[in-house]
């Protein structure tokens, strides 16, 4: 079925959907059926232009309170949870298609036992057998926060508990690594007034997105439109 609205029809772009399409075509008319734009006007740049126009004029979002922000702050904890952080050294023993695993696996374990007896070697031993650049740096790898690193080295890095050179190989799809973590700092909460207006913003897009759904579908009911399905809703919700 050929898209149109109110019988112009419409063209998707590559970048585009249909509803977006025939969305933006409602509003186009609408901006024309007030005066804020010429019908004859092709230029993509005025009929943006007009749409936002017409949107500030039409469309209302509220701004959320300082008691809706801080509502939504106390719901979502996680979102303001500053992190943990971790400051960590390994030593990796790469895995590849061409080495044999068994062999790579009792050099690093030996590797592990050698430096578990003298942890001093670890920066000596690093710069001699790691596989990482990291190993020119003694292994250093700095501060890491989660998502930082693959999941298997990150549950290593940050299991309750860990410090110093860890008694176990991680295992990962690199390879056998002998880590040692130096320091772990525990994340803590951001305050609620350093985040108070990254909150408004989130909640303001949010009820603008609602707003502009409801506006469309609004436009959507009063017109004929053919090819997409824009909810159509024949009842003023937005005012």
């Amino acid at each position: 079925m050929i898209l149109s609205v109110n019988g112009i029809a419409v063209t998707v772009d590559r970048d585009s959907s249909a509803e977006m399409a025939a969305a933006r075509e409602l509003l186009r008319q609408r901006a024309i059926d007030l005066g804020l734009l010429d019908a004859a006007t092709d230029d993509n740049a005025t009929v943006e232009e007009a749409i936002e126009t017409l949107l500030d004029k039409e469309v209302t979002t509220p701004v959320a309170t300082e008691a809706e922000c801080r509502r939504y702050y106390e719901q979502n904890p996680t979102e303001f949870d500053s992190g943990d952080l971790v400051y960590a050294r390994h030593i990796l023993f790469q895995v590849t298609t061409q080495v044999n695993v068994p062999e790579i696996r009792a050099r690093a374990e030996k590797t592990l036992n050698d430096l578990l007896r003298e942890p001093d070697r670890f920066e000596e031993l690093a710069r001699e057998l790691s596989n990482c650049p990291s190993g020119q740096h003694g292994g250093n790898l700095g501060q890491l926060a989660r998502g930082d690193t693959v999941p298997e080295f990150e549950k290593a890095l940050f299991q309750f508990g860990a410090s110093g050179i860890l008694g176990a190989l991680v295992k990962t799809r690199y390879g056998f690594h002998i880590v040692a973590v130096d320091k772990l700092i525990p994340g803590e909460k951001v305050p609620f007034e350093l985040v108070h207006e990254q909150i408004a913003e989130r909640l303001r897009s949010r009820v603008e997105e609602r707003a502009l759904r409801q506006y469309v579908s609004v436009l959507a009911g009063r017109a004929e439109v053919q090819g997409v399905d824009l909810a159509a809703n024949a009842s003023p919700l937005v005012q």
